[in-house]
């Protein structure tokens, strides 16, 4: 018995009970009579499979309180039943004795019959899991506001990908619309997102073959789910997302390019996805941006380079493929956070070797970096300012460079300042590079106002090295006459540094202080020996003598050595006094 025929199109169209009526019919028809089917029985059995797990699932959209009400089944209805019919014409061939076709265009037409049952069957149970049957349509298209709870939160997601899996375009723009709109107004939907939405679907939608405005929303929301938290982010990675952005870059227009790079920089934050980059062939692609990019994708791809920089294999990667040239030049024409990101690269590529150091000195990167300073400095950019001075620091471990900055009297005023006012991490980077370098007399005596800072600076425990890289400094300072001088003079200084040598204080290093006091009493100064044995440094010093401290013992003679001797004169003239004046009898 053959179902009853749907009405004309002429007339009103079907109403979704109807054309679930004529399905439900038409499956219940085909099932036995596929079961006589004599011919290309391989092929039936695999339909016979996938009707029966269809008349499962519809059973279950029938059950459904609110299936009706659900805008995606007027459109999904309508293809399953024309397929079914199709399905049914070709039951009817097989089973006719009399009907002679070609035996390969059955086999093709039984082929791309299943292949349309299993999408519309994939469809159906994507719809049946995302739950959106089982409440109210209403429900479904009212956005959840900020306070609303995590089951509503969680079913209007599930919703929205159904939507753009399932719907056809419009149904698919309007669904990424308010996917981008819930993103863009409620940070913890980003989690969400990533827990109940398909990100999988969403990289799906960045291949060229997809609508042109999906492909592009598509890359927004991927970006804010990528830059968004540690979960969201290990989503799109894990979903296969880097690939198919970094051919974005690659191929796509100037707008996707910079919502794909923005998107690539935020997954290379984390160094386990950051080897992936070569994998895809994104290091040539990542450089290409640098070199010929708008500014802001320039921006996002230096900052990329910069996070995949940390891996080695990488980094003999961004040497082969010409990176150095393209980031010193960015220290000129790129913007300011380009140009922060690429003296943070080029410090990470300086510090990982000779090879690189040679590279980066070969493009004159080291009198870019040099103007980045200056220009840093005037605007008080601390972050391109640290990048910069640790760039130059490992720079400076090759013997022209530091030549060259021993002898930059501008250079070395911009590090002393650094020193007085600059924050913990510039001070750092700064007193390193005014203890490794072998600066003059004159710009010693020229810097003479950071003595102060750099004693204070020997004070702090954190972070680790610093109190012997300030000390290093200051003693560097001090072979200058007048430098020792400046110190003594003032009370503070001389009060910071006896405080210092108290056996008590045990947040210094004791070898630091003594060092300086040794470097102070260097030109015998017997005005700076007063000031010093004065502030109660020379009972610290002997303690720490018998404490065996190194460098105490010395500092302890240099300080009592005239003391000594003055003693010794005196009891000269008294001896003498008393040879040339003998008492009278």
């Amino acid at each position: 018995m053959h179902p009853t025929a749907l009405p004309p199109s002429s007339q009103q169209p079907p109403s979704p009970l109807q054309t679930l009526d004529h399905i439900v019919q038409l499956l219940s028809h085909l099932l036995p009579l596929s079961l006589s089917v004599k011919s290309f029985t391989g092929r039936w059995q695999i339909l016979r499979t996938k009707l029966a797990s269809l008349k499962s699932s519809i059973s279950e959209i029938s059950g459904s309180p609110h299936w009706s009400e659900n805008p995606l089944l007027p459109t999904l209805f309508p293809n399953l039943l024309s397929t079914l019919q199709r399905i049914q014409s070709l039951c009817e061939q097989c089973t006719d004795p009399s009907y002679n076709v070609g035996k390969l265009l059955m086999q093709s037409d039984l082929d791309m019959a299943t292949g349309w049952l299993s999408k519309q069957i994939q469809d159906i149970d994507l719809l049946l899991r995302s739950g959106v049957l089982r409440q109210s349509n209403a429900i479904v298209l009212s956005q959840p506001g900020p306070g609303s709870s995590k089951e509503d939160l969680g079913f209007f997601i599930r919703d929205l990908f159904t939507r753009l899996q399932i719907g056809g375009v419009e149904f698919k723009k309007k669904a990424m619309e308010s996917l981008l709109q819930l993103l863009e107004e409620d940070e913890k939907a980003v989690t969400f997102v990533a827990k109940e939405g398909n990100v999988g679907y969403l990289i799906h939608l960045l291949e060229l073959n997809a609508h042109p405005l999906l492909r592009e929303q598509a890359v927004t929301a991927v970006s804010v789910l990528a830059a968004a938290n540690d979960q969201s982010r290990k989503c799109v990675f894990e979903e296969g997302g880097l690939g198919p952005l970094l051919r974005i870059i690659e191929s796509g227009s100037m707008g996707l390019k910079e919502q794909a790079v923005m998107a690539v920089e935020s997954i290379t934050t984390d160094p386990d996805n950051a080897w992936a980059i070569s994998a895809y062939g994104g290091v040539s692609i990542l450089i290409e941006v640098c070199r010929s990019g708008s500014l802001a994708a320039q921006s996002h791809a230096v900052g990329a380079i910069k996070n995949v920089a940390t891996v080695e294999d990488i980094r003999i990667a961004l040497g082969e493929e010409g990176a150095v040239p393209v980031l010193v030049q960015l220290l000129v024409s790129g913007t300011a956070a380009a140009r922060e990101k690429a003296a943070n690269c080029i410090a990470i590529l300086a510090s990982s070797g000779e090879y690189f150091r040679a590279l980066i000195l070969q493009e004159k990167g080291l009198q870019r970096l040099l103007q980045l300073l200056h220009d840093s400095s005037s605007s008080s950019n601390s972050d391109t300012l640290e990048h910069v001075l640790r760039a130059i620091l490992a720079l400076s471990t090759s013997d022209s460079t530091a030549r060259i900055l021993s002898a930059s009297t501008p250079f070395i005023i911009q590090i002393a300042e650094l020193i007085k006012h600059g924050n913990i991490l510039l001070q750092q980077i700064s007193a390193s590079l005014l203890a490794n370098l072998s600066i003059s007399d004159g710009n010693k005596r020229a810097i003479a106002g950071c003595i102060g800072s750099l004693l204070k600076l020997m004070e702090l425990s954190k972070p680790d090295g610093f109190q012997e890289m300030a000390a290093q400094a200051l003693v560097s300072l001090l072979t200058v006459r007048s430098n020792r001088k400046d110190l003594v003079r003032d009370e503070k200084c001389v009060s910071r540094l006896v405080q210092m040598l108290d056996p008590k204080n045990d947040l210094v290093s004791k070898k630091f202080p003594v060092s300086v006091i040794y470097s102070i009493m260097a030109g015998g100064s017997q005005g700076c020996r007063k000031r010093l044995v004065a502030a109660g440094a020379y009972p610290h010093l002997q303690k720490l003598a018998e404490m065996e401290i190194t460098g105490a013992k010395k500092a302890l003679q240099r300080l009592s050595g005239n003391r000594l001797k003055s003693i010794f004169s005196r009891t000269l003239e008294g001896i003498t006094s008393k040879v040339t004046n003998p008492p009278a009898n």
